[in-house]
């Protein structure tokens, strides 16, 4: 593992919660607007042995966790610990990669090895999982440090259990024993260490049951929102990967729940989520829309894509892609359609082509254009091209690294060319034109012989 990085910030500023961003019913970004004191929150279905439905709707908690402040004063090697900062994963530039920022807490000075194993354990958990399993080199993860006065968290294991933690970690949150809320704030000053953030994974020092979705994207870092696991729970760990079906997915609830008011019957408009429509698969066919380019393909979590009654917390009234996919029950993968809002959500973070000679530099005859390309898991690979004033060079496709004296220039023109090379994901997984788009990047040299 790369050696710690310490590295300066200031102390993230209170989260706010972000105005709803669409109106749609299972929505993560649906609520009140402006309200500042609360935030809104995923509750996981109750743990069962069977087939566990991944959520029980949603509630609004306090931003803040009111946990009492530290008692005593931090040890020198506390204080050293601290906030540091290490890699799990690094696989390139964080502005072309997802990054992805998983704190810990609950866990003591002498702990943190617990949580780095803890953290490396989930994230493989993420990676065992498709589109994340294809597209992991996609993503750098790090890791806080948090230092915690008190080992695991509160309301574990019953609910009159109060730890000095960290984060402020609390299980019985809003009364519901399963539901694992965090102080925000203190989270945010944690999550500003790290080099960048899309994505945040909060880790508890637990084997509890538990988990919590923060799925409205931060106003003061940027991040697309916050998963809570418990580290030691094998559920819990799905209970993550579904809530970014939300964040990075914009995917809606295909469950429906009791306690919802009206959730009988869905009357409202079509909803803004790729995932859930009012319409039968006839006419999504008709109107050339939501997921009608799937319509019966097998789909991974078993079954063909068509419009399955119930979904946005309502029984009936809106339809789903299929019978049981993640963002209806635990332990199945992303519907295709899921799938490929998942990769459009990657892809609005990472880029594939990060040059290593400046693009703002004029290449000469003994210069070498040069790029890194991820590579993905398994035989299909990205494509690469490359132009020359925009005629394509057959003999140099594939390749990271063109010399500028194997382009065919003639020796005696000084004008100045143009050396480009595309990237694109031609991925089968991905049929939406408006999501086909954003799986291209490119890059451009001035050439001068």
């Amino acid at each position: 593992m790369p050696p710690t990085l310490r590295l300066r910030c200031a102390a993230a500023t209170a989260v706010t919660v972000a105005a709803a961003l669409a109106l749609a019913p299972g929505s993560a970004s649906a609520g009140p607007v402006d309200d500042t004191a609360q935030t809104r929150v995923e509750i996981p279905g109750p743990e069962g042995k069977g087939a566990v439905e991944a959520g029980s709707g949603h509630t609004w908690v306090p931003v803040t966790s009111g946990t009492a402040s530290r008692t005593g004063r931090p040890s020198p090697a506390e204080s050293r610990a601290d906030g540091d900062v290490s890699s799990l994963v690094d696989n390139g530039p964080i502005g072309d990669r997802l990054d992805v920022v998983i704190v810990g807490d609950g866990y003591t000075l002498e702990e943190l090895g617990r949580f780095h194993a803890d953290a490396a354990t989930r994230w493989a958990e993420f990676t065992g999982v498709e589109p994340y399993t294809t597209y992991r080199n996609l993503f750098n993860v790090w890791m806080v440090d948090a230092v915690s006065q008190d080992s695991g968290v509160s309301g574990d294991p019953g609910k009159d259990v109060v730890r000095n933690t960290a984060l402020g970690s609390y299980f019985w949150c809003d009364g519901v024993e399963r539901l694992l809320c965090v102080d925000e704030k203190k989270v945010d000053s944690y999550v500003a260490k790290a080099p960048e953030a899309d994505l945040v994974l909060v880790l508890s020092n637990s084997s509890k049951y538990g988990g919590a979705g923060y799925n409205t994207p931060s106003k003061t870092l940027g991040y697309e929102g916050i998963s809570t696991a418990s580290a030691g729970n094998e559920k819990s760990g799905q209970v993550a990967i579904h809530e970014t079906g939300h964040s990075l997915g914009k995917l809606a609830d295909e469950y429906f729940y009791a306690d919802y008011p009206g959730y009988e019957k869905y009357e409202g408009k079509e909803p803004g989520e790729s995932n859930l429509s009012t319409l039968t698969t006839d006419g999504m066919r008709t109107n050339r829309t939501k997921w009608y380019r799937w319509l019966g393909e097998t789909s991974p979590d078993g079954g063909l894509v068509g419009a399955y009654e119930g979904g946005g917390y309502y029984v009936t009234g809106l339809n789903r892609p299929t019978d049981a996919s993640l963002m209806r029950i635990l332990d199945k993968p992303f519907s295709l359609p899921g799938r490929e809002a998942m990769i459009g959500g990657f892809y609005r973070h990472a880029n594939p082509v990060t040059p290593r000679v400046p693009t703002d530099r004029t290449l000469r005859r003994r210069d070498i254009a040069r790029v890194d390309v991820p590579r993905l898991s398994g035989e299909r690979q990205l494509d690469i091209q490359w132009y020359l004033d925009g005629k394509r060079l057959a003999a140099h496709q594939g390749r990271t690294a063109v010399p500028v004296s194997a382009l065919p220039l003639d020796s005696h023109s000084f004008r100045r060319h143009h050396l480009t090379v595309v990237v694109t994901d031609r991925t089968d997984a991905v049929r939406d034109p408006a999501v086909a788009v954003t799986l291209q990047s490119t890059a451009t040299w001035a050439v001068r012989y």
